[in-house]
Parts: structure tokens; sequence; C-alpha cells
């Protein structure tokens, strides 16, 4: 609350989660012959490597505009891959006013297969649950 005190009303709230098919983790683990579950401490320090450039990005590279305040914290789901969830807190100026504004930073859609394979194949096999 005391965040929210001084920077406002977080503007964009984004969950990060650990994906134990990396091809950083798969390599390493395949080459010993182990799976992601034999080795929590691997998939807990890319995973903070991976979460700590993404911030990075997000403060300095300003994705999304000018970075008033980031919080984030760090859980853990029930197979044990770490997660996170992040809000926030953009400059005024950057603040999404608009519909519009929204549309520009976020996107629905599956991407279609022939004109983008490869984003059309992350997005089919990481971004959608189901059988």
């Amino acid at each position: 609350m005391a965040i929210c005190r001084w920077a406002g009303y977080p503007d964009l709230f984004i969950t990060f989660t650990c994906n134990q098919n990396w091809p950083e983790l798969h390599r390493v683990l395949t080459q010993q012959g182990l799976k992601p579950e034999d080795r929590p401490d691997l998939l807990c320090r890319v995973f903070k490597i991976k979460l700590d450039q993404l911030i990075k990005d997000i403060k300095e590279g300003e994705i999304f505009g000018k970075v008033k305040a980031v919080v984030y914290t760090i859980e853990f789901q029930k197979h044990g891959l770490p997660h996170s969830h992040i809000l926030i807190f953009l400059h005024p100026e950057f603040r999404c006013r608009t519909a519009n504004d929204i549309d520009r930073i976020i996107s629905a859609e599956i991407p279609d297969k022939s004109l983008d394979p490869v984003l059309f194949q992350i997005v089919s096999t990481l971004m959608i649950h189901g059988p």
C-alpha cells in the first residue's frame, strides 16, 4: 500500500513463468541424463537470470515507456517451477489512458501459421493450456 501511495496504481501486471524446456536447461540436463525435477537449483538459477534480464529490459529498454517503479514476487508451482508476478508503475506520460493505448502493448491473437511459423509454434506450445 505504501508503494501505491507513492507511485499510484500499477499500470501493468505481468506473469513470468519458468520453462523447463528452455534450450540452456535442456542442453545441460540431457547431457547429464537428468530431468528438470532432478535439478531444481539449476531451474531456479536460470529462471532468476532470465527474470533479472526481463526487469532490466523493461526498465532500461523502456519497452512500455519510462518506468517509475517495479515490484515483483517469486512463487513456486506444485511441480516446483518458479514463476513471478510483476507490477510495473509507469511515469504519468506513458500510462495507458485509452483502449488503443492498451491494444498497442497487449495482444491476444494466435499468430498466423503460414505468415510466422516460429511465433505460431512458440505460442501454441507455451501459451495455450489444455489437452
